[in-house]
């Protein structure tokens, strides 16, 4: 009974993950296929592309781990966690420019691009988790 229970709770985060991988398959394919190499530092959007997909993973782990806990830790866990990685993120952007280690208007348009791709991901995972929590409870 008890396995049962733990398979259906872990379906919202294995569908997650599988999304995330097939996104990930499919905006790769396009980058390979529709731009110029010569013309983009496959490098720079590579960077970017973990950033975004790192703080997706985190931000949705963060969720499932807050989800059960009462109010006022879900907030802190959640909204923390989000002020705590974009922090970070602001940093690692700072770093990587100001050093140069990128083309820096690759690296920027590749971020936005997938951060704004990634977060809707992000947010129907949450939609999903809830909905599970929901039928379940």
């Amino acid at each position: 009974m008890f396995i049962k229970k733990d398979a259906v709770l872990m379906k919202p985060l294995f569908e997650f993950f599988i999304k995330l991988c097939i996104l990930s398959v499919i905006l790769w394919a396009i980058i390979f296929s529709a731009l110029d190499p010569v013309n983009t530092d496959r490098y720079s959007v590579f960077l970017a592309w973990i950033m975004v997909a790192s703080n997706t993973v985190v931000g949705y782990l963060l969720f499932e781990y807050a989800l059960d806990k009462e109010s006022a830790i879900f907030n802190k866990v959640v909204f923390g966690g989000l002020m705590v990685r974009m922090l970070l993120l602001m940093v690692l952007i700072a770093v990587i420019i100001i050093r140069h280690l990128v083309v820096i208007n690759d690296f920027v348009f590749s971020f936005f691009a997938f951060y704004c791709i990634y977060v809707i991901v992000e947010i129907l995972g949450y939609q999903k988790k809830n909905k599970q929590k929901k039928n379940t409870a």
